[in-house]
């Protein structure tokens, strides 16, 4: 059997196995991100970081022009020094981050989805003062953005017929 059959029947078999087991495309007619494209309200936020998370998720899943749906989160973040010289001068530091989070329906206030998710990115401490501070910012606003795009994931892999 030549090499480009055999792939091709590995290829169909892969193919068949998938969708027997109720594979959809996710922004397929009927699929979890076409369903909430467009409808979900994120709470609004307090901090700079539930900002840097909320426009993440108005990023990837649309303005919520046709809200149906809010979104809810706890966002925790935990500064913890990495590299520490000799001299007990802190030269990089760790975020960790986690996400609570709850889509509800609007209408009947039902949960839809919850769960949580955790990340982390880190800094250094070497530069001048306004470098540091800049560094601390960006990894805050990265932290938030990698939070919210795992969010993003979680959702859309709800089972669109457990959306109302």
């Amino acid at each position: 059997m030549s090499l480009s059959r055999r792939a091709f029947l590995v290829g169909s078999v892969a193919v068949l196995t998938v969708a027997a087991c109720g594979f959809a495309p996710v922004y397929g007619p009927g699929g979890t991100g076409t369903r909430l494209q467009g409808k979900v309200r994120t709470a609004d936020p307090k901090t700079p970081d539930d900002f840097a998370f909320a426009g993440r998720i108005d990023e990837q899943l649309g303005p919520d022009d046709t809200a149906a749906y809010e979104l809810s989160w706890q966002l925790r973040i935990a500064v913890v020094p990495q590299a520490i010289t000799p001299d007990e001068i802190t030269t990089r530091y760790a975020l960790n981050g986690s996400a609570d989070y709850i889509l509800s329906d609007m209408t009947t206030q039902r949960a839809v989805a919850r769960g949580q998710v955790s990340s982390f990115t880190s800094y250094s401490t070497t530069g001048t003062t306004i470098a540091t501070m800049a560094a601390e910012q960006d990894a805050h606003e990265r932290l938030a953005r990698l939070l919210a795009d795992q969010v993003v994931t979680r959702l859309l892999a709800i089972d669109p017929t457990q959306i109302p």
